[in-house]
């Protein structure tokens, strides 16, 4: 019940925080990619859910999602103190307050507010009528080593952003 308070403190004071900052702090390539392999888990699992009542029995997220988020769960206490450093550095940005409280939460707390933030975006952000194609694409990643599949995300982040400093949504990635 402790953590679950910490948790909801710490998403009430940063949420609007890190979501006000004009110029978020960029993240190198390398912490995009720790920061991805921390979430993968969170995001097949959450699309899933957000898919199962439109996708046919058959499809790779009704059959084998929550395998393949088992399997890439495996790596997530590997890529934390980079995705940690990510975090704090996103949090940081314009408000040094909310930095502040990152770098005090235990990282266990810290990790469980990272899983609601993503888990959270997914299921708000999927339109039911995109689920085909991203079971498609998660399917065609499953065979590749988590860490791969990591590192090719962040890699692509990178080439389809637009402009001189490569952005996706809010987040700016660092030039290499």
């Amino acid at each position: 019940m402790r953590n679950l308070a910490l948790f909801a403190a710490a998403a009430l004071v940063c949420a609007p925080q890190i979501a006000a900052a004009a110029e978020p702090a960029c993240l190198t390539p390398r912490e995009v990619t720790a920061f991805t392999a921390f979430a993968l888990p969170g995001v097949i699992t959450a699309t899933a859910q957000r898919c199962s009542a439109v996708l046919p029995a058959g499809a790779f997220l009704r059959t084998s999602g929550q395998q393949m988020a088992q399997r890439y769960a495996a790596r997530k206490s590997a890529v934390w103190p980079e995705t940690k450093a990510a975090l704090i550095k996103l949090s940081g940005g314009s408000n040094d307050q909310a930095a502040n409280l990152f770098k005090t939460l235990p990282d266990e707390t810290l990790q469980q507010l990272a899983d609601t933030m993503v888990t959270g975006v997914v299921a708000d952000k999927i339109p039911a009528s995109r689920c085909g194609v991203i079971d498609q694409f998660l399917a065609l990643l499953s065979p590749l080593p988590p860490e791969n599949t990591a590192e090719l995300i962040g890699l692509t982040m990178g080439l389809v952003s637009r402009g001189e400093t490569p952005k996706l949504g809010k987040l700016s990635i660092c030039k290499a």
